[in-house]
């Protein structure tokens, strides 16, 4: 029944990959799921950080250096790029070549020497202290 029904369901709602208004204003994703009224469980929202941290995981695992680093300046890439994204991330070519020699403290120094930094204020704060600590 429940595949019957997730089919119907697919058909009549439509299935969109992102937000819009419904026929009655209402603010929808996914399968009919009128965003404005019902809101996400708890086991929705870990579910989605837990999809896009693994996605920056990806992204990060693309750059050769990421492997090397500890956990913590680990989670300080994969923070960023799950901020930012990849492409945004990528424009920090100073920072990333400091991280390419290992130079932490001035990886750390490029990115507060950024507009993310300006946008971000505590959050690039504390990952630049995390980055060049390393704990």
């Amino acid at each position: 029944m429940k595949e019957i029904l997730k089919e119907q369901l697919i058909r009549h709602e439509g299935k969109r990959y992102r937000p819009y208004r419904d026929s009655v204003g209402k603010l929808t994703v996914g399968v009919g799921r009128n965003i404005d009224d019902v809101p996400f469980s708890e086991n929705e929202i870990m579910l989605m950080l837990d999809n896009d941290i693994q996605n920056a995981v990806v992204d990060a695992s693309n750059f050769s250096w990421y492997i090397g680093l500890s956990d913590v300046r680990q989670a300080v890439i994969v923070n960023m790029l799950f901020n930012m994204g990849i492409a945004r991330f990528s424009g920090f070519r100073k920072m990333l070549k400091a991280l390419e020699q290992g130079n932490y403290a001035l990886a750390a120094k490029e990115m507060m020497d950024s507009k993310w930094a300006k946008q971000t204020g505590n959050r690039a704060h504390e990952l630049a202290i995390l980055m060049e600590d390393g704990k």
